[in-house]
C-alpha cells in the first residue's frame, strides 16, 4: 500500500514538476479517466483490509433494496392496523365474553308415570277407557267397595297396566309417592281424579306385585252424561310442578 502511494505521489509531483514554470500538458477527458482508473484499481489492490471495509456496488444495491422492502413492510402493516381501527363497529379493545351464564338445555319432560314419580322397577302402561253408571260391575265377582255416578254424570275409568320389571317380589306404594292425578276430557279445564277405597285405585294403591306380574289400576273423574270422549289429557302433580301426558 505504502509502495502504491508513493508511485502515486510520484506520478502526480511528476506532471506537477515536468518543466518547472512551463505550462502542465493538456490531458484529453479520456486519458484522465484512464490515470483515475489506475489510480483506484492500484489502490484497491494493495489494500488487502479494503475488502472487509468497503462494499460492492451490487451489494450496496442489494441492502438498499431489503432496506426499501423492510420500510414498505413496516408502513403496510401500520396503515393495515389503522384500517382494522376505523372498520365500523370495531374497537380498540379485546372484547370480553361473559361465560359465567350457561345456556339453558331443554330437558325433556317426564312421559310416564314411572318418570314422573322415579318409580323403580315399575312400569304404567295405560290401556284404554270405561264409561260406566257403576264401577266396578257385579261381573268382577266379589267387591268390597263399589261407587255410582251422582245424577246427570257417568264414571270415566281409565285403565293401567302396572308391571313388575325386577326378578323380586316388590312393593309399589303410591301413597308413599303422594301420586295426585288430575284428568281433562275434550280440552276442558279438567277435574282431579276422585279418592276412592277402591284397592285398586292408582292413587292409593299398595301391595306386593310379585316379579314379572302385572296388575291393573284405575283412576277415575265424573264427566256429563252426554259428553262423547274424543281426546284424554292425564295430569300428574307433585313438587315438581304438573306435567300432562295425552294419553289418546
Amino acid at each position: 500500500m505504502k509502495k502504491a502511494v508513493t508511485f502515486l505521489c510520484g506520478m502526480t509531483a511528476a506532471v506537477l514538476m515536468t518543466g518547472c514554470g512551463s505550462v502542465m500538458p493538456d490531458l484529453t477527458e479520456e486519458e484522465t479517466e484512464i490515470i483515475s482508473e489506475y489510480a483506484v484499481g492500484v489502490l484497491l489492490k494493495y489494500d488487502r483490509v479494503s475488502s472487509g471495509r468497503l462494499m460492492s456496488q451490487a451489494e450496496y444495491e442489494s441492502a438498499e433494496v431489503k432496506k426499501l422492502e423492510k420500510e414498505n413492510t413496516k408502513a403496510a402493516e401500520e396503515s393495515e392496523t389503522e384500517e382494522e381501527a376505523d372498520a365500523p363497529g370495531s374497537t380498540a379493545e379485546t372484547e370480553t365474553v361473559d361465560v359465567s351464564q350457561e345456556e339453558e338445555v331443554d330437558v325433556a319432560a317426564p312421559s310416564t308415570i314411572e318418570e314422573y314419580y322415579d318409580i323403580q322397577d315399575f312400569t304404567f302402561q295405560y290401556s284404554g277407557y270405561e264409561l260406566a253408571q257403576s264401577y266396578p260391575s257385579g261381573e268382577e265377582g266379589e267387591i268390597f267397595f263399589s261407587m255410582d255416578a251422582t245424577e246427570g254424570m257417568q264414571l270415566l275409568v281409565l285403565k293401567f297396566i302396572v308391571s313388575n320389571t325386577s326378578s323380586a317380589d316388590q312393593i309399589l306404594d303410591m301413597l308413599e309417592h303422594d301420586a295426585k292425578f288430575r284428568i281433562s276430557v275434550n280440552g276442558e279445564t279438567g277435574e282431579n281424579a276422585l279418592s276412592t277405597m277402591l284397592l285398586n285405585d292408582l292413587q292409593a294403591y299398595k301391595d306386593v306385585i310379585p316379579a314379572g306380574s302385572s296388575v291393573e289400576l284405575v283412576s277415575i273423574v265424573e264427566i256429563p252424561q252426554s259428553t262423547k270422549v274424543d281426546t284424554i289429557d292425564f295430569t300428574m302433580r307433585g313438587d315438581a310442578g304438573n306435567t300432562a301426558i295425552k294419553l289418546q
